[in-house]
C-alpha cells in the first residue's frame, strides 16, 4: 500500500470517527446520562460491534466525547482570558463562559460529569469516577499554565500556579454543579460571588514581565 492510499484511508477513518461522535452528541443531547451504546449505534445506523471497533469500549467513546467538548470549552475560556478588558472583567467573563457552557447544554454536562446515573438494562452507565477526574485535571493544568505564564507569583510560582489552577477549576465545577441543579440565584449573581472570592489574591498579583498579562 502506497503513501497516498494510506493517507486516503486515514482521512476516511477520521471522517467516519467524526460522524460517529456527532451521532453520539445527538443522543447525549436527547438522553443525557441515560445515553447508551445501543442508542448511539442506532443513531449512527451501525451495529454496536462496529461502534466498539472505532472506540474500543464505552470508556473510549466517553474519552473521545470528553476531549471534543473539553477542547471547545478550553478554547472559549482562553478567548475570555484574552479579551481586551481589565483583569476583573476577564475573571468574571471566564467564570461566566464556563457557567454559560454547562447551562446551554445541561444534558451534555450531566453525561460527562454524571454518566453513572444512566445506562439502560444490559448496557451499564459510563464510569464517571474513572473518566471525569482526568477531564477536570486537564482543565486544572491548562489554567495553571495560563496563570504561570501571565502572573508573577514570586518564588515557588509554578507550584502556586498549579494550586490556583486546580483550586479554581474545582470551585467552578462544584459551584456550577450545585447551581445547575438547584438554581438558587441568577448566573450573573453567581459569577459576581465567585469573582469576589477569587479577587483579593488575583488583584494583588502583578503581571509577569514579558508575559501577555492576566
Amino acid at each position: 500500500m502506497d503513501t497516498t492510499q494510506r493517507t486516503d484511508q486515514q482521512r476516511s477513518a477520521d471522517r467516519r470517527r467524526r460522524e460517529l461522535l456527532e451521532a453520539a452528541d445527538r443522543v447525549v443531547l436527547r438522553d443525557g446520562p441515560q445515553a447508551s451504546m445501543n442508542a448511539i449505534a442506532a443513531e449512527a445506523g451501525i451495529t454496536k460491534p462496529i461502534l466498539y471497533r472505532h472506540f474500543g469500549d464505552k470508556g473510549g467513546l466517553y474519552a473521545a466525547l470528553a476531549k471534543r467538548h473539553t477542547d471547545a470549552l478550553l478554547d472559549s475560556l482562553r478567548a475570555a482570558l484574552d479579551a481586551p478588558a481589565d483583569r476583573r472583567e476577564r475573571v468574571e467573563a471566564t467564570l461566566d463562559t464556563y457557567l454559560t457552557a454547562i447551562e446551554a447544554r445541561p444534558q451534555v454536562y450531566r453525561f460527562l460529569m454524571h454518566p453513572a446515573e444512566g445506562g439502560q438494562p444490559g448496557d451499564q452507565g459510563f464510569d464517571v469516577g474513572k473518566h471525569s477526574a482526568p477531564l477536570l485535571r486537564r482543565m486544572g493544568e491548562e489554567l495553571a499554565q495560563v496563570i504561570e505564564e501571565r502572573l508573577d507569583l514570586g518564588p515557588g510560582g509554578q507550584r502556586l500556579a498549579r494550586v490556583w489552577g486546580h483550586g479554581i477549576v474545582g470551585m467552578m465545577h462544584a459551584a456550577g454543579d450545585w447551581w445547575l441543579g438547584e438554581r438558587p440565584c441568577s448566573r450573573a449573581e453567581l459569577v459576581r460571588s465567585l469573582a469576589d472570592l477569587l479577587w483579593g489574591r488575583l488583584a494583588a498579583a502583578g503581571d509577569r514581565v514579558g508575559g501577555p498579562g492576566f
